[in-house]
């Protein structure tokens, strides 16, 4: 993971982009949520709430099931997602805005309105948000050695998000605004087999 942390501080500063604005449903979404967030000076505290349940939707098949299945009542989906979010102490409004996107049948994107969140705050504060993939679940040293590294390699403050993909063969994958900064292995085998169809 150190290595990797060091091939990160060699990006070019190029990557550096404006904060996407975002859109489609979960933009609209998170937006919402964003402003009455704001209103309610609770920020921090639904940033909170919603990086604990993007663990958990990480950490549970059971939970993404749950969310992504058209059989499941709407009704059912809302008491489930009630009783998780009481139970782990949400604030207020985050438990009625969860409540207000499962009534409307929209879980499925509650992944990606977590992200459209974090991104507007990120933008708030004057940070670039880094959308970070790997294999196995980062630890604090872990993310705290990429998050130097972003930051020493664009030169801003970094925020991170970062999530677990299985698919992933070693490495990490790392996403800042619209731009890739691959470090994977996936991605170095795949050139590896692009490369080696031409050979012969």
């Amino acid at each position: 993971m150190e290595n990797e942390a060091e091939e990160l501080t060699q990006v070019p500063s190029e990557i550096i982009s404006a904060q996407a604005n975002v859109t489609g449903l979960s933009g609209r979404y998170a937006t919402a949520l964003f402003d009455l967030a704001d209103n309610a000076s609770a920020l921090d505290q639904v940033a909170g709430d919603l990086r604990q349940i993007e663990v958990m939707m990480a950490e549970s098949d059971v939970l993404r099931k749950m969310i992504r299945s058209p059989a499941i009542s709407r009704r059912d989906q809302s008491s489930a997602m009630q009783a998780l979010l009481k139970k782990s102490g949400a604030f207020e409004l985050t438990r009625n805005f969860v409540g207000v996107v499962a009534s409307n049948r929209r879980l499925f994107v509650l992944a990606d309105i977590i992200k459209d969140f974090l991104m507007l705050l990120a933008g708030r504060r004057g940070e670039m948000t880094a959308e970070v993939a790997s294999a196995k679940a980062l630890s604090d040293s872990q993310k705290a050695q990429i998050v130097a590294a972003l930051q020493n390699s664009v030169g801003g403050n970094i925020s991170l998000n970062s999530t677990v993909d299985p698919d992933i063969l070693g490495g990490l994958v790392v996403k800042i605004g619209s731009r890739m900064v691959d470090s994977s292995l996936q991605t170095k085998l795949q050139h590896l087999k692009l490369a080696m169809r031409g050979v012969g």
